[in-house]
């Protein structure tokens, strides 16, 4: 990781311009940081990481991942093909490409991200003929390999993922799906053949381990649920990879209206599901250990908010109470004791401006990293969200934000003074 000088150094530009107007906003900064920031992706082509919860960062906080494409502002077509590669902090910021992606989205991208437990390897999906893999890929070898099946999240020991119905997805949720592959339960409000699958990232062997049918037949029976198109979104393994999230969600009116949630947690092997927030209302979530989910939600006769939940029990615990009141991408730092710091963003406000903040548990203090611009443009299923992400020291921080006339590019921000 580059010293605290260097980074300062090289970030002394970026800050100045904050300051300045950008083109198109009148007074309007290009964005207004309260820590050591610099932009590390430049145009003409435009880059971003998409989610908040893969490692972007490789284990030495060198190299910092990034999808790389041509164009801005419109769905991806079976024919866009993206760029897959690295950032290197430590080299002036130089790129280098890695890959390719055909199956990609706004939202997420194509599930690029360093696989845990390794030195130095890197995954991202793809589309080969009429099916979506993923591409496994050792930077430092150049050795790599498919699978026959796209992931979704990886457990936290790097030899399983789950994965999801890409296809469903993206009919049912554009911005996280794949175009290119049609769905063949496109009529089928329920379908058994599709769900969870557990993939061994050794073999490539996969198990559909919970089906949508079954999930949708769990609990209670809503009225809109009966004529509900039904499908899966935002899976996440737990800390010690013992557990994982899914969120189970449906359209009513078969697959025409506003979309409901419910949040649900299985073991590794897809048994013991537990309907963790019934409330239709879950969004962002993030595991805190093994046992705990802090998730925005709004839980029956409470208000909207963060909210602490402990697994398969009933406890819920507010976050953050009249200091994080909207939604956002939240994380936990790995610095200081467990939980003690969250890492969250905002969507755009009244001015089109996004803020990046971290926020101390503890004292129950809230700072804000920057402000950062959404021109209008960036909406819908094409927006830009910041999704913060952290690095393996949690002293620095990445995210996605459109940078003057270049479109969406990768900032960092060097956080060390705050949690140290």
């Amino acid at each position: 990781m580059p010293s605290r000088r260097a980074f300062l150094a090289t970030s002394a530009a970026a800050m100045a311009g904050s300051l300045l107007p950008r083109c198109g906003w009148g007074a309007e900064p290009t964005y207004q940081a309260n820590v050591p920031l610099r932009v590390i992706t430049q145009g003409p082509r435009h880059h971003w990481f998409g989610y908040y919860d893969k490692w972007q960062f490789d284990p030495n906080d060198r190299f910092v991942l990034s999808n790389e494409v041509p164009f801005e502002h419109r769905s991806p077509t079976e024919s866009d093909v993206i760029t897959v590669g690295y950032v290197d902090l430590e080299d002036g910021d130089t790129w280098t490409s890695i890959g390719e992606s055909r199956a990609w989205g706004w939202q997420q991208g194509c599930m690029l991200q360093w696989v845990p437990n390794t030195a130095s390897t890197v995954i991202w999906n793809d589309r080969d003929g009429d099916r979506f893999v993923s591409r496994i890929l050792d930077v430092k070898s150049g050795v790599g390999r498919t699978l026959p099946h796209a992931i979704y999240t990886l457990s936290p020991d790097g030899k399983t993922a789950i994965t999801t119905d890409f296809r469903r997805l993206n009919e049912l949720r554009p911005g996280y799906g794949y175009s290119g592959i049609d769905d063949p339960n496109r009529d089928v409000m329920r379908p058994d053949d599709v769900g969870i699958w557990s993939v061994d990232l050794a073999s490539g062997d996969a198990k559909l381990i919970i089906p949508v049918a079954q999930a949708a037949a769990i609990g209670e029976q809503t009225p809109d649920m009966a004529d509900g198109k039904h499908y899966f979104n935002h899976l996440l393994f737990n800390t010690d990879g013992t557990r994982f999230i899914f969120l189970h969600r449906w359209r009513p009116d078969r697959g025409r209206g506003n979309f409901r949630t419910r949040m649900f947690t299985a073991n590794a092997d897809g048994s013991d599901l537990y309907v963790l927030d019934s409330s239709g209302e879950t969004s962002h979530f993030i595991w805190r250990d093994p046992q705990h989910v802090c998730a925005w939600t709004k839980p029956a006769g409470k208000p909207a908010g963060f909210y602490l939940f402990k697994d398969q029990t009933d406890e819920i615990t507010p976050v953050g109470p009249g200091v994080m009141t909207v939604n956002g991408h939240n994380t936990y730092l790995p610095v200081g004791e467990i939980g003690e710091w969250i890492l969250n963003d905002t969507y755009p406000d009244k001015d089109r401006m996004q803020t990046v903040y971290l926020y101390h548990v503890p004292i129950g203090k809230r700072t804000d990293l920057g402000r950062f611009p959404s021109p209008p443009a960036y909406t819908g299923e094409w927006r830009c969200d910041t999704h913060p992400r952290y690095s393996h020291s949690g002293k620095l921080v990445c995210i996605d934000s459109p940078h003057e006339s270049e479109g969406r590019q990768l900032h960092l921000a060097d956080v060390s003074e705050i949690v140290s």
